[in-house]
Formats: C-alpha cells, structure tokens, sequence
C-alpha cells in the first residue's frame, strides 16, 4: 500500500508511504489518499492530517517513471487529471485537512501541501515548483497556487523553479506553522485539538462556503453568504453554542 490510514484520537492520519521515492505521486497515492479521506468522512473524525513517510519529504511531486497508462496517451491524460479531482475533493471535504510537512514539498507534491486547509511545517523544509528546470510546468498545480499565494511570488517561483524555505512561506501567509522538527507533532496535535473542540457541522459549512464563496462576484457571494448564515443559525449547534457562551460553560455539540 503507498498510503496509509489510521484514526488516532480524533484524527484521521493519512500517510504516503514511499519514502524511498520521497513520497511521489503516482495514481496510486491519488486514489489511496482519495479513498482515505472518504473513509474519513464516512467514521465521523474531527480532522484529518496528511503527512509523508520519513523526514526528508512530504512529497517531491509526480513520479515520472510511474504515471504510464496502459491505455495509451489518452489514458495517461486522465492519469494526470487525477490529481485535479483530488484537489477538487479536498476542498469539498466537510472536515478540516492538516499537511504535517515533514520535508520538502516540491512540484505536485507543494500543490498536495497547498490544497490542505492549514500547513504545519517543519523548518528543514523547502517549497517550491521546480518544473521549469527540466522543461515543465506545473499546469495542474497553477489553479491551487493561484488562490493560496501571492501572485509575483507565485510567478516568480514557477519561472525560476527556485526553492523556497517554509519560513518564506510562512512570510507569505500559505504556511501557518514553523517549527523545529522535534516540535512538529506536538504542533500538529495542539492544532488538531483545536480544530476538534469546535462544531463538527459548523467548521464544515464554514469551509464550504469559504471556498465556494471566493470565486464570486462581490453580490453574488454576500447573496450566497446570507444563505449559510440563516443554515448555520438554523443548526442545534449554533444555538448550543450561544447558550453556553451566555451560561459561561463549554458547549456540548451535537452536530445538529
């Protein structure tokens, strides 16, 4: 198995497992890290914390050798669109993702970073899209990119292919944490149990729309934003929520 899956405290673990391959993507780590967000969903965890194996990369990109298709050419673009249906996936995803970057995240693999909804980074870590080097682009990464990181950046790092520290990243604003490498988890489980203490059903219509609302028009989006707010207040969990601020006691949520 190239990706691994374990629920550990309210989290889901999600685990590329090739670190002899520094984590590279291939169609079986899309699909694995795919189904393992889904059975996430599907067993109710709080959050889900997408890493790589080792402490030399969260991921180093595509795989060039493994992303032949047997079906030809043809088969080999939809191979590669893949990876677009997972980042689409991500953001659809009703729970909060966490990349734990253990290392380098580079080409698809700082896309994968990117398309998580928080970064925590350990600070040995570099970013970057080095595809230009050998005469490629990262097309499909260039969708995420564009939403997470400022533009001059963005073209800056694509056209030169130069890597980046997570500490730049952090400057920039698409890297929340950084920290030594023996904190990392320490990190990434105070954030977790952050991110469990809230509403389930709230933190999931507020990421909802939060991606949803960004591409619209300023009307369009207060328009859409009206909506989810009259959902969210419709909730047990909104009025629970209420109540225990104004009783001055912790809530008790009931996903409702």
């Amino acid at each position: 198995m190239s990706v691994l899956y374990e629920i550990v405290g309210s989290a889901a673990r999600v685990t590329i497992d090739r670190a002899d391959k520094r984590n590279a993507i291939n169609p079986e780590v899309v699909r694995g890290i795919s189904d393992a967000i889904a059975r996430a969903e599907g067993e109710r965890a709080k959050v889900v914390v997408l890493t790589g194996a080792g402490d030399k990369a969260f991921c180093a990109g595509g795989d060039l050798g493994g992303m032949a298709a047997a079906d030809g050419k043809v088969g080999e673009h939809f191979l590669r669109a893949e990876i677009g249906d997972l980042f689409t996936q991500m953001r659809r995803c009703s729970l909060p993702i966490v990349a734990r970057v253990n290392g380098h995240a580079l080409a698809g693999g700082f896309g994968l970073m990117l398309a998580c909804d928080l970064v925590v980074a350990a600070e040995h870590a570099e970013i970057g899209t080095p595809e230009v080097n050998i005469g490629l682009w990262p097309f499909m990464i260039s969708a995420i990119i564009q939403r997470d990181v400022p533009r001059k950046v963005a073209l800056e790092m694509m056209l030169t292919g130069k890597r980046v520290s997570v500490r730049e990243g952090e400057r920039w604003g698409f890297v929340n944490r950084v920290v030594g490498s023996e904190e990392l988890d320490a990190s990434v489980d105070e954030l977790v149990d952050s991110l469990a203490s809230k509403s389930g059903l709230i933190a999931g219509l507020g990421k909802r729309s939060f991606y949803e609302a960004e591409d619209m028009e300023i009307d369009s989006s207060l328009a859409y934003l009206a909506g989810m707010l009259t959902v969210c207040l419709s909730s047990e969990d909104a009025i629970e929520g209420v109540t225990a601020f104004i009783q001055k006691r912790a809530p008790e949520w009931k996903e409702r």
